[in-house]
């Protein structure tokens, strides 16, 4: 795509956006039934997939927006939070409402917010040690060099498409995450698992007979560990362990004194609904709060356990025998008494074989997503920067 920028004009963000600041106390009144907070908004994703129900839950957010707008939030900025809102509701006051002026494409907006040079500017003009705000009066001062009309078409046409790629590959791997929890879901129910456990035999199991929880207490500094994984760095759902911390660099708290290794499942046994179950493919250290799972290999495979422990029934049970009400907890032992049926070892690793491709499959997906999503930027700094 060829563009005359040398004809392109200096402005400023405030030229082609306005700040929306209007306040609805009473949404459900105006047909208005859907709110945003910051958590709601996912980093480097433009398209809004989560909200609250006004309907069934409170709130005291007031600050109203409408399909078209762009979210922005301007608590933390370099979490990259923006979005492109596709219906009308009532966000957090620490997320910033954008809306085109002067003809400008709604469309077009997010993508410059988006972009790495709106995003450093943002954090440049951020206030605030513990939770950096920046404010509306900066941003407006953004320096931004603006296409004519024609070539604003291209451009936005350029990142819809690559956009709609990306979306179609993040949906690729949704469906493979989801078709491996139902075959595993459809086993630890109904055990199930198409023709491989057809008259083959099953044995019921206690969860203390084939799973141990490793304590390996160290000091990591003595140990020269590297790495620290805190509960933050397990994602839902998610069996790889894609952040960490540095032994030496971050803040290392006295409960961080479990020495895991490759191959140690990790899961968090704290608000156990969000199913952080991960494979660990490196050695690290951990707080006490993260369990370090082994399976009793003559009777279970490891690579089996950590598709056990995402399935429904498993979070279910743990999610019952949780205690507490603002950051529900279990013990090691309130696990003891799940069962499940197993079959033999070959059987085991026959049924791996197949989860494990799915989630292969769904790693390629994302992975392609991710390189999507770097041209994307790269292109925006190019053409917007």
């Amino acid at each position: 795509m060829k563009l005359k920028k040398g004809i392109w004009k200096d402005s400023e963000f405030g030229d082609i956006v306005q700040n929306i600041n209007v306040h609805d106390k009473d949404p459900l009144s105006n047909e208005v039934d859907r709110f945003i907070s910051l958590d709601h908004i996912d980093s480097g994703n433009l398209k809004l997939t989560r909200w609250g129900d006004l309907n069934s839950e409170s709130t005291t957010f007031t600050k109203v927006f409408k399909s078209s707008d762009t979210l922005f939030g301007k608590r933390r900025s370099y979490l990259k939070k923006v979005a492109l809102a596709d219906f009308d509701g009532i966000c957090s006051g620490d997320i910033l409402v954008f809306r085109s002026k002067n003809g400008f494409p709604s469309d077009l907006i997010p993508f410059i917010v988006a972009s790495d040079r709106f995003i450093d500017y943002a954090v440049s003009t951020s206030a605030g040690s513990l939770s950096p705000r920046t404010k509306w009066k900066d941003l407006a001062k953004f320096q931004i060099k603006l296409p004519p009309k024609d070539e604003q078409e291209k451009i936005l046409s350029l990142f819809l498409t690559l956009e709609k790629q990306i979306g179609q590959t993040e949906a690729q791997e949704g469906n493979l995450r989801k078709l491996c929890k139902k075959l595993i879901d459809s086993y630890i129910d109904k055990y199930e698992f198409g023709e491989l456990l057809h008259n083959k035999p099953l044995k019921e199991y206690f969860w203390k007979d084939c799973v141990d929880k490793i304590m390996r207490r160290i000091d990591p500094v003595e140990e020269g560990i590297e790495r620290i994984v805190a509960g933050e760095n397990l994602e839902a759902e998610d069996f790889k362990v894609r952040t960490w911390g540095t032994v030496g660099v971050d803040f290392l708290g006295p409960a961080f004194h479990v020495m895991f290794e490759p191959g140690d499942i990790l899961y968090g046994s704290r608000r156990t609904y969000l199913r952080k179950v991960a494979l660990a493919d490196f050695k690290g250290v951990c707080a006490n709060t993260t369990f370090v799972v082994k399976a009793k290999q003559h009777l279970l495979l490891q690579d089996f356990l950590k598709h056990i422990m995402l399935s429904e029934r498993f979070t279910k049970y743990s999610i019952a025998k949780s205690k507490g009400s603002t950051n529900p907890y279990i013990n090691w032992k309130d696990l003891d008494d799940f069962t499940f049926k197993l079959p033999d070892i070959e059987t085991q690793k026959a049924m791996v074989e197949i989860l494990d491709k799915c989630i292969a499959l769904a790693e390629e997906a994302r992975t392609q997503k991710e390189t999507l999503k770097k041209l994307k930027h790269k292109l925006l700094d190019e053409i917007l920067g």
